[in-house]
């Protein structure tokens, strides 16, 4: 769309600020955190110029970079966003900012600021790379940062936590470097039919046979099930975001999990719609187990942090939904479900942190009576705890309500028992926020802080999102929907089904002539 490499430098610019910030003394703290926090907010003030100069009517990928990297392997330094990519490319930018000005590490800033820094940069360029192997590269490099996140500055089991984090993750990226390898080979998509890592040109070709392409779409989508994480690969993620610091825990949630539906929607269902179709009833009931299970587990949960982990394995059941139900509602509302995750899920993690610094403890039973004492501080918990509860009127009602009804038409049944999580979401989130703000406090309670101005700034900009895009979506939806449609009918192309809907579900004179849906539909969605 331009000639300046906005791309770029949104990956070479918190790169360059972690070298930075690893080269200056540690004995010049605060020279240390000031190169931070300005990277970061350069990163960020990027990601917003690029939200603003984006053309919501524009399907196609915007802002594309390409240059040859590894010519006799096809290989490119290629990057480019689209509605599906935009958000989470936003909400990459604007977050790490917000964790390293509002949360302090306590020891170890030069280090614990560098690994961050390098973290943004890794998960900036799995967004928006469209080249498998440069997008494999910062898959593998966010391993680092966080794995050291969470060893080096987590609690007392963040060895533990941090070692089985990395061992799960590089499980299923070993699949996934196979499955990298060999699409770009048989899929001769490169010029005079050689070989190219390239995205859109793997997606365009015709040479991956059926039975091939649902192995190779079998290692991808195990690599990202692990990352999401999917039942019953989600046994990590408590953990780590229980052990993990407070900053730590935001990022995880905020974006690091996204990576995984991120990457079953581009690289999963672009590249291979006939082995989604099929493979979808698998998916589909693996995601509603999910809800069901992070939901129950949330509930039966003594550690607070723990509630809020496990909520998010029920949450990102719901976006999995969304995306294999293969409607433009349903998979709008899960983009769009994506980002309202990162918003709520990281703002709560941000007040459980506050809490363990006030009390140094986050065992429920603990706590008790804190409304009473810092009702300001509970009436943000409150808000954002009804965000992840998905109350009509904050953000996470909008995708979780496009995920449900745009997924019925094709997936019907899933639906009727997922939306029993929702149910079960109100009840581990009231329950904790009853047990813990209500009552009256005792003597350990008593003393707790109100909310700070400086922590008060930290979540304002959370509240102002949850409120503004759950009252007033659409310009989300205008960005996100163009790009949504132009997969759905990709994917039609690819596999002759009928039984796709490209039109989302609010748009102006939908329908007007479609036959509705039939129940055939989940009968016929292994055909090809």
């Amino acid at each position: 769309m331009i000639d300046f490499p906005i791309l770029t430098l949104l990956v070479f610019t918190p790169a360059v600020g972690a070298l930075a910030v690893a080269l200056i003394a540690k004995r010049q703290l605060e020279m240390v955190k000031l190169v931070a926090l300005l990277t970061s907010v350069f990163t960020a003030a990027l990601s917003l110029w690029v939200l603003f100069a984006f053309d919501s009517s524009n399907p196609d990928f915007q802002f594309t970079s390409k240059h040859s990297w590894i010519e006799p392997w096809g290989i490119s330094w290629n990057l480019g966003i689209d509605g599906i990519s935009l958000f989470l490319v936003v909400l990459t930018g604007v977050l790490f900012p917000l964790v390293i000005a509002g949360i302090d590490p306590h020891h170890n800033h030069k280090q614990y600021l560098s690994w961050l820094l390098l973290l943004q940069a890794g998960v900036m360029g799995s967004f928006i790379s469209l080249d498998l192997f440069l997008f494999f590269i910062f898959f593998e490099i966010v391993l680092v940062p966080m794995y050291f996140l969470i060893g080096g500055w987590g609690y007392e089991g963040r060895v533990y936590a941090a070692t089985k984090f990395f061992l799960y993750t590089m499980f299923g990226s070993a699949f996934m470097l196979v499955g990298i390898i060999a699409t770009a080979v048989l899929a001769k998509a490169g010029p005079d039919g050689g070989v190219t890592f390239d995205v859109v040109a793997i997606a365009e070709s015709s040479n991956i046979g059926v039975s091939t392409g649902r192995w190779l779409f079998a290692s991808f989508a195990i690599a990202f099930a692990v990352k999401v994480p999917l039942f019953p690969l989600h046994t990590w993620l408590p953990d780590a975001h229980t052990q993990a610091p407070t900053g730590g825990s935001v990022i995880l949630a905020g974006v690091l999990l996204k990576m995984g539906t991120y990457g079953l929607l581009r690289f999963g269902v672009y590249l291979f719609p006939e082995a989604s179709v099929w493979a979808r009833p698998v998916l589909l009931t693996l995601a509603v187990i999910g809800i069901l299970w992070g939901a129950i587990a949330a509930t039966m949960q003594k550690d607070l942090k723990r509630v809020v982990a496990y909520s998010s394995v029920a949450h990102l059941g719901f976006i999995v939904l969304g995306t294999f139900a293969l409607t433009s509602s349903a998979i709008t509302g899960g983009v769009l479900q994506n980002i309202s995750h990162g918003i709520s899920t990281g703002a709560l993690f941000i007040l459980v942190g506050m809490i363990y610094e006030r009390r140094h403890t986050r065992e429920i039973s603990q706590l008790k009576g804190l409304q009473k004492v810092a009702p300001v501080f509970a009436a943000a918990f409150t808000i954002v705890m009804l965000s992840s509860i998905g109350v009509p009127g904050l953000n996470g009602f909008v995708g979780e309500f496009m995920v449900l009804i745009g997924s019925f038409p094709t997936a019907r049944w899933w639906v009727v028992v997922a939306a029993s999580g929702v149910i079960l979401a109100a009840l581990y989130l009231l329950w904790a926020y009853q047990r813990v703000f209500h009552t009256e406090p005792d003597d350990a309670n008593k003393d707790f802080a109100e909310l700070k101005w400086r922590e008060g700034m930290v979540l304002l900009p959370f509240i102002a999102v949850i409120v503004f895009t759950g009252i007033y979506p659409k310009p989300m939806l205008d960005r996100i929907e163009p790009s949504v449609n132009k997969l759905m009918e990709h994917v039609s192309t690819k596999t002759g089904g009928d039984w796709v809907d490209p039109i989302p579900a609010h748009s102006e004179g939908e329908h007007e002539g479609d036959e509705p849906a039939t129940e055939d539909a989940d009968t016929e969605e292994g055909e090809g």
